[in-house]
């Protein structure tokens, strides 16, 4: 009957540490990453990247937010960058309205861009809206004029986001439920429903 070397069951007890210990130094410390970041001009360090996983920030998403940002050139820190994840804040999606609103000439601070996101507004569609006004249509809206005769109205708006406005301005339905109600005071207060057909532009 053969017996176990002692010695090889010692040696297995160490290897498994090892490797368990090896796997943690690998979590904590994203090697890829940070060469990746190194190799791009956005260089983060190594202890900014455990201090992510100990905060349990993902280092992915805010590196690769950041190296972005650096290759558009734009210089926007790990520290803004992680404090706007941790206060619930869309990294990628500011990062990409700011450069966005950098190409098209638009001057927003990485500071607005974070309001504009934490405030639950969309700040990549804003500066897109910006760029290129959106046509928003109305719902078919009924409303009787004075004679008694109910018309039914549909209306496009065309409109473009204002970013200096846009923390606690109308959002697209505040807009469609003011055009509504325009809409039916204005069929509403006229004589007849002939002068709402037509004189169309008065709504």
């Amino acid at each position: 009957m053969n017996e176990i070397d002692p010695t090889a069951i010692g040696a297995l007890g160490l290897i498994f540490p090892a490797i368990f210990v090896l796997l943690i130094v690998l979590y904590l410390v994203p090697i890829p990453l940070w060469i990746a970041a190194w190799s791009s001009g956005a260089y983060v360090g190594l202890m900014t990247l455990i201090g992510m996983r100990l905060r349990r920030v993902p280092p992915n998403t805010v590196v690769n937010a950041r190296i972005s940002a650096v290759k558009a050139g734009l210089q926007i820190s790990i520290d803004d960058l992680e404090a706007h994840y941790l206060a619930g804040g869309n990294v990628v999606r500011v990062v990409n309205a700011l450069i966005s609103a950098d190409k098209a000439n638009i001057e927003m601070p990485f500071k607005r861009a974070a309001a504009i996101d934490l405030a639950g507004r969309d700040v990549l569609e804003a500066v897109k809206m910006s760029v290129i006004p959106k046509v928003i249509e109305t719902a078919r809206i009924a409303a009787v004029a004075k004679d008694g005769i109910q018309l039914i109205a549909v209306s496009r708006v065309t409109v473009r986001t204002n970013i200096d406005r846009l923390v606690g301005g109308a959002g697209e339905e505040t807009i469609i439920a003011r055009v509504g109600e325009g809409m039916v005071s204005t069929i509403g207060s006229a004589a007849t429903h002939k002068d709402v057909v037509e004189n169309p532009d008065h709504i």
